[in-house]
């Protein structure tokens, strides 16, 4: 039996048929992602933590280049 999967795009997917981008499923305990330009082709799937700790990642403010690598003194 197969499950019915909700797959959901990102609303950044731009401009004209909006098909610039990924799409996300949320499963019982896994996010697969998928290119919404070639849906038929293979998914990726990630454990929920793990993804969600690359959005967090994804959305933290980036250090100024000089700060990269530097300790203070």
């Amino acid at each position: 039996m197969t499950l019915a999967v909700h797959w959901r795009k990102s609303s950044f997917s731009g401009g004209g048929e909006g098909n610039s981008c990924v799409e996300v499923a949320h499963l019982d305990t896994h996010i697969s992602v998928r290119d919404s330009k070639a849906p038929a082709r293979s998914t990726l799937t990630f454990p929920a933590p793990a993804f969600v700790t690359f959005l967090d990642a994804l959305k933290a403010p980036m250090p100024s280049a000089g700060a990269v690598g530097c300790l203070p003194g």
